[in-house]
């Protein structure tokens, strides 16, 4: 069968984004004083045939259909409709699936921490949120790159937050990606805006990455599981098989 996708001219890649904390600078949060901006790249062949259908299954094993959506700070809390645990050792049972679900899923993590309480410089201090997607757009253009897939189209798919906030969204990954990048080349992504309740697998995995990042980012030394999952996801000088931290400030970028 020809790869119509490319014949279209669509890379083989498709990215979710996520976030995770508060771009807003008036009141940092002293216990969560960073944003994370989580770009998670998928191959599309994979997520089609191996993240869509093992989400699902995830979802009508513990919920009896695919409706749930599912977010990190709701399953934390257990609200909504993870109240569903009948003890402790429920809740760990559910968790450890999503864990395996999440190492088994493929794909690659560019994603970059603003941590706001160090921020200094006028430019930095004006909108966390464009200053951490500037770096994700970058690093997400060095991966196409090694890909061979400069010249197609990525599609970044990125929640709704609200007629404002998007708008603003849009028109700076445009400006982005019309040359206002170190690189000073157009970049050939293409955003496209998500309700929540589309109930996207992408969308809901990268919910579940950003806020791991940030604690790591906060507080290295402190257990963190799933961070341990995703830190062989992340992009990395060398590629995949680089050991050791060879990730740190290429594909997980913190600043300042």
């Amino acid at each position: 069968m020809p790869d119509i996708g490319s014949e279209r001219g669509f890379s083989d890649f498709v990215v979710y984004v996520d976030e995770s904390g508060d771009h807003g600078m008036v009141n940092v949060d002293p216990n969560y004083p960073v944003f994370v901006l989580a770009f998670c790249i998928f191959y599309k062949g994979h997520y089609l045939t191996r993240v869509v259908p093992s989400l699902q299954k995830l979802k009508f094993d513990y919920f009896g259909h695919d409706l749930v959506i599912l977010h990190e700070h709701e399953i934390r809390k257990e609200k909504g409709d993870f109240r569903l645990f009948k003890d402790r050792a429920d809740k760990q049972a559910f968790m450890g699936r999503l864990s395996t679900l999440i190492d088994d899923s493929n794909f690659i993590l560019a994603s970059c921490v603003i941590e706001k309480h160090r921020l200094s410089s006028r430019d930095e201090l004006d909108n966390p949120y464009h200053l951490a997607l500037r770096h994700c757009l970058e690093t997400l253009f060095d991966f196409v790159k090694e890909k061979a897939q400069e010249e197609l189209v990525t599609h970044v798919i990125v929640e709704k937050r609200g007629a404002k906030e998007d708008d603003e969204l849009e028109l700076e990954f445009r400006r982005i990606c019309d040359g206002d990048n170190k690189y000073q080349r157009d970049l050939p992504f293409s955003i496209r805006m998500a309700a929540k309740a589309s109930n996207s697998a992408g969308l809901q995995l990268a919910d579940l990455v950003a806020r791991p990042i940030g604690r790591h980012v906060l507080n290295p030394a402190q257990p963190n599981q799933a961070f341990d999952v995703l830190k062989r996801k992340f992009y990395c000088e060398g590629g995949r098989q680089a050991v050791g931290d060879g990730y740190d400030q290429w594909g997980l970028k913190h600043l300042p």
